[in-house]
């Protein structure tokens, strides 16, 4: 230790500036990168802080991406591949694994009648399908097979226990086609009181907007043949309610009115149940299906939840 603090006394002196000055460009240049702290293996900094920039060339122009990813391909197949130390000639070295037969216990054969065998012998896949289920082995059949086979007095299943993966087949259902009503034509023959037009349909057209419902309820009240005013999955609101609430207190021709499958709150439909007891003429009234209680009560129960999230925390 001694020698070593020996060994540094000597450099107490030296004077640092003097020695910077003595040095070329190209020394302080290698000196500046020496002295550069970097962290190859910090994998939170940038690649251009982990190591040195020992680049000498200087920019052929802007970087371009595509080009360079084309580069970078080209060069991969260009690269010649190397040979397998062993070539595969796909020959199959072992033998396959046979399963080896296992043999019943005498405790746990099971002997049955002669006319049973052979009954058991002959019997078709359907009509083991069949004795499975009537044995309760319903695990190895669909649900469909199950009560077929228990419902029915004869052999109706045509298929077979191997039918268990195959899903019953359903045939689709086609999707309604869309409303080709035409709203405007609609408006224009209930403000004329058109005598052909009894019924208007608007179900299932979700683009017809507020005021244009609002322009039929108010000339629905003075129209005197539509019997039948139907506004599902309109997303109707509380607005359009209102609007259907006033309407019915001053129609008298009305008989079936359907607001299902809507957005209307329990706000709303007291306003239309309302105007329903001052109207004389309307039989037939269908409010199923809101979307707005539900979406209260799913506020409610996300609220509800919450509070006891917190107080398991207290």
């Amino acid at each position: 230790m001694s020698s070593y603090l020996k060994e540094l006394e000597k450099y107490r002196d030296i004077d640092e500036d003097e020695i910077l000055k003595t040095l070329s460009p190209e020394e302080l240049e290698q000196l500046d990168c020496e002295l550069q702290e970097m962290d190859p293996e910090n994998m939170l900094l940038p690649a251009g802080l982990r190591q040195r920039d020992q680049t000498k060339k200087s920019p052929t122009g802007p970087l371009d991406r595509q080009a360079l990813l084309q580069y970078l391909e080209q060069q991969a197949l260009e690269v010649k591949e190397r040979e397998d130390l062993v070539p595969f000639t796909g020959e199959k070295k072992g033998k396959p694994y046979i399963e080896p037969k296992r043999e019943i216990p005498a405790e746990e054969q099971i002997t049955l009648e002669p006319e049973l065998e052979q009954a058991l012998a002959n019997a078709t896949d359907a009509e083991m399908c069949d004795i499975a289920a009537i044995l309760g082995m319903y695990t190895l059949m669909s649900n469909k097979q199950y009560y077929d086979a228990i419902c029915s007095g004869e052999i109706c299943n045509t298929e077979g226990i191997s039918s268990v993966v195959q899903p019953d087949k359903y045939k689709p259902v086609p999707d309604e086609p869309p409303n080709p009503t035409n709203i405007e034509e609609i408006l224009k023959s209930v403000r004329n009181n058109d005598k052909e037009l009894e019924e208007v349909n608007l179900n299932n057209i979700q683009d017809i907007t507020v005021p244009m419902l609002t322009e039929l309820c108010e000339a629905m009240k003075t129209n005197t043949h539509v019997r039948s005013f139907s506004l599902v999955a309109t997303r109707s609101g509380d607005p359009i309610a209102h609007a259907v609430a006033d309407m019915l207190r001053e129609n008298r021709s009305l008989q079936s009115l359907n607001i299902e499958s809507n957005f209307i709150s329990s706000t709303g439909l007291m306003a239309v149940l309302k105007a329903v007891r001052e109207n004389a003429t309307v039989t037939e009234l269908r409010v199923d299906n809101q979307q707005g209680p539900r979406a209260r009560a799913a506020q409610a129960m996300t609220r509800n939840n919450e509070l006891r999230r917190q107080q398991k925390k207290r």
